[in-house]
């Protein structure tokens, strides 16, 4: 699957929702695990700025890539960010978008905090 690195350092990038358990199965409410490490996978809802424009995004993130308090309006920086084009048929229909995952989603308010 083709992943594309996307660059977040001219970026602000700040907390909209709150991480919760990503959904694997919406039918069953399975949670979706990483494959690799087995890891519960979360989504976390940021706002992210650059060149004059805003979107809503949000970034698939491994529980473990979680760190700092990650309320609402937080800035946080986004470790490894790679977008994903996805294609998929449901009830007939044609379906496609870009996801977003990352490695790690960090409070940058405890980083200032520690830095103090």
């Amino acid at each position: 699957m083709r992943q594309i690195p996307v660059d977040t350092s001219a970026a602000a990038v700040m907390v909209a929702q709150p991480p919760q358990p990503k959904i694997r199965d919406r039918r069953t409410g399975e949670i979706a695990t990483d494959a690799e490490t087995g890891a519960t996978m979360m989504t976390v809802g940021v706002m992210f700025a650059a060149n004059g424009d805003a979107e809503i995004l949000t970034v698939a993130v491994p529980e473990t890539g979680i760190s700092g308090e990650l309320e609402m309006g937080t800035p946080v920086a986004l470790t490894g960010l790679v977008a994903r084009p996805w294609e998929n048929t449901f009830n007939g229909q044609a379906r496609h978008g870009i996801s977003f995952r990352a490695v790690a989603v960090t409070s940058l308010v405890a980083a200032k905090a520690k830095a103090a």
